[in-house]
């Protein structure tokens, strides 16, 4: 009996992925549902598919009790949610209870609207702590909780009179909060993008992207560590999320790095770094980009996003490129302190690196020359003959002629299938689009369960008014100091980010603060700190004590839990001074302190500012240049680092900039006459 409920589950996944799938396509295409029921039903079939696929605990996986228990929690969700598009639409007019469709019954609901309401917030906390974890599923609770005993709280947990249950109800549930924002957005355009990636990947974009970054760095010092640098960040921005990239490509890039040398824990904290940034990296990005459309007030294009995004981005992975480089230079020196701790890894072995032609020149912008590459098509195919970049540039192609987002990636997905066919090695067949529509979905559940919890949050704060509360808190403690302000806003993304995909952290956290933000006085770079959030909500991924996306690559590369977080912290930390930059200095995202686009000549010292500023932070983390440094002298760069991203460039600021320049410089040379005197007495 055991067997047979499991094998029911596992038929019923595929039909109800492909379903899913075909009413995303067509609903956001050629709408014929009510907002609210378009929303129902994909919450219906997604919440199904958790039910199928996440077991009530991994112990209890083998009782078929525990399967019958599945199957009873998906049959309550069709229900449910049921219930909301036959109480919604016009064809069920005759069933309507009060003879009013549930939209126009607030404050007048039948007891059975409430009871149903009740069952799928159970069954939505439900959900999220079976794909989630534990995390946004108490979040949620102690919200409601917050919403229903507000009045027995203490003032400084922002006390308020208190809901009854009915009420709280209605708002989460039956009346916007679920069916909100961040449900509406992850049935618009994410699960749309999540489709485009693994179809993608169908397609063999994988292989492309890690052979394509192989060509450019050859055998060239520490290649297999940049390869996963590229590489990683170019599949983040088609998935969006940290711990399925790391997952993906660190099965490759892990072992290639520990095969030339590499510690286990710092293989896995370069990809779990190279990982989390790459929902930051245009064209796609993830799902973020998306809910920004949504979210940002005054509202912005999609192009105006991605532009924003790149200059963050080359900085980013230009900052992991060089950290990769200076430490492969250091531990290749048999003499480094680091070799002493470790003699069996005592240099990088140069000759177990697969040999791959070389293309000269690299310099800085190697990430930034790698994605035009990609995007341009013009190394060509890789070995076997295939190339993916016509499918990039056909959803880049259908933005360019402003075609809205969900409508680019739907057209881009008919390019797809389309161009594929004309390969033998690219070429899907309908079992294996099936199949890419079922990934897609095993991929996309966990977030529409996520979205429909971050609703209840949303929905209680809505309610009680808890965010204009936590706002003016927030600004009178940071009073007049625009820094201390962003670092409150950096502490709560991180906190609430513990646990959660980065997508998801951000739609949490930017309407939880968009009171914050109005009360901060910017809303001429309202942008800049969104793009603030969002990257402290990706940084998360890799902030001990809770960083999902390097416990992935320590199961991957067999190494310590948390060294290999903090390795992966060290790498990442460029992420954790850029967006005080690009606030601070808005130019970096193209725009102006007062709006519209900046002048070239603050734009191009603002780059040249922050660009020297990431080779020092580099050369600090990687501890080396030239020769291995010492913590004095890596003390020395990473203040000068400081001084370079948090000082304004403007004429009264610049002699800091130019002492810190100075000082690095003098470091620099000093290291550099060392190990030319240490060669030459060698010599």
């Amino acid at each position: 009996m055991q067997d047979q409920l499991k094998k029911i589950k596992r038929s019923l996944i595929l039909p109800v992925a492909v379903a899913l799938s075909v009413f995303i396509l067509v609903e956001v295409n050629y709408p014929f549902l009510r907002p609210q029921s378009r929303l129902a039903f994909f919450a219906l079939l997604g919440l199904i598919i958790v039910f199928f696929k996440y077991p009530l605990h991994p112990k209890l996986a083998d009782n078929p009790l525990i399967d019958i228990l599945d199957f009873g929690l998906a049959f309550l969700s069709f229900v449910c949610f049921g219930y909301v598009i036959l109480q919604t639409e016009p064809i069920f007019e005759s069933l309507w209870l009060n003879d009013t469709y549930l939209g126009n019954r607030a404050s007048a609901e039948h007891f059975l609207d409430f009871l149903i309401g009740g069952v799928a917030l159970i069954l939505i906390l439900e959900a999220t702590r079976r794909s989630i974890g534990l995390t946004l599923t108490i979040l949620a609770s102690i919200f409601l909780f917050y919403a229903l005993a507000g009045q027995y709280l203490p003032g400084w947990l922002f006390e308020h009179r208190g809901f009854p249950l009915k009420r709280v109800i209605g708002k989460t549930f039956l009346h916007g909060g679920v069916f909100g924002v961040a449900l509406r957005v992850m049935f618009t355009y994410v699960f749309l993008f999540v489709l485009f990636g693994t179809l993608l990947e169908r397609t063999g974009a994988t292989a492309y992207i890690l052979n394509l970054a192989k060509k450019v760095f050859g055998t060239s010092k520490g290649s297999p560590a940049k390869v996963a640098v590229i590489g990683s960040g170019m599949m983040g921005s088609l998935s969006g999320s940290a711990v399925a990239n790391t997952a993906t490509t660190g099965t490759f890039t892990i072992p290639l790095m520990r095969s030339v040398g590499f510690k286990p824990e710092i293989a896995g904290g370069i990809e779990a770094a190279a990982s989390s940034g790459g929902a930051l990296v245009p064209p796609i990005m993830g799902a973020a980009a998306y809910m920004m459309l949504e979210i940002v007030e005054p509202s912005v294009t999609y192009l105006e996003i991605i532009k924003a995004a790149l200059i963050p981005a080359i900085f980013y992975y230009t900052a992991l490129l060089l950290i990769v480089h200076f430490y492969a230079k250091r531990i290749s020196n048999p003499a480094s302190s680091e070799n002493q701790k470790e003699p069996e890894q005592s240099s990088l072995q140069e000759d177990s690196v697969e040999k791959l032609p070389k293309i000269q020149g690299i310099v800085f912008f190697t990430a930034f020359v790698t994605l035009i590459v990609f995007l341009l098509k013009l190394p060509g195919a890789d070995a076997s003959g295939t190339d993916e970049s016509p499918f990039l540039l056909s959803f880049f192609g259908f933005l360019l002629r402003a075609s809205t987002p969900y409508r680019a990636v739907s057209w881009a997905l008919l390019v797809v299938l389309i161009v594929s066919v004309f390969h033998p090695k690219t070429r899907v067949s309908m079992s294996g689009m099936m199949k890419a529509m079922e990934n897609a979905a095993h991929s996309g559940v966990s977030l529409i369960a996520a979205a429909s919890c971050v609703g209840i949050i949303l929905g209680v704060v809505e309610l009680t008014g808890i965010g204009t509360k936590m706002a003016s808190t927030m600004v009178s403690l940071a009073e007049t100091n625009l820094i201390y302000a962003l670092f409150l806003l950096m502490v709560s993304t991180i906190i609430l980010g513990m646990g959660l995909p980065s997508s998801v952290c951000y739609l949490l956290v930017a309407i939880l603060m968009g009171p914050v933000l109005q009360e901060l006085n910017l809303e001429k770079i309202v942008l800049a700190v969104h793009f603030f959030i969002f990257y402290f909500g990706m940084m998360s991924m890799v902030t001990p004590p809770v960083a999902l996306a390097a416990y992935t690559a320590a199961a991957i590369a067999d190494a310590n839990i948390m060294k290999t977080a903090f390795a992966a912290f060290r790498f990442s930390l460029v992420g954790f001074a850029l967006p005080y930059a690009f606030v601070l200095r808005p130019e970096l995202l193209l725009l102006s302190p007062e709006g519209g686009n900046p002048e070239i000549w603050n734009l191009l010292l603002n780059l040249s500012v922050t660009l020297i500023g990431t080779v020092i932070f580099a050369a600090s983390m990687a501890g080396y240049a030239f020769k291995e440094m010492s913590l004095l002298e890596r003390g020395i760069l990473l203040i000068a680092v400081l001084c370079l991203f948090f000082f304004s460039t403007s004429v009264g600021y610049l002699w800091i900039h130019v002492l810190a320049i100075l000082a690095s410089t003098v470091i620099f040379y000093y290291n550099w006459k060392k190990e030319g005197t240490h060669h030459a007495t060698v010599t």
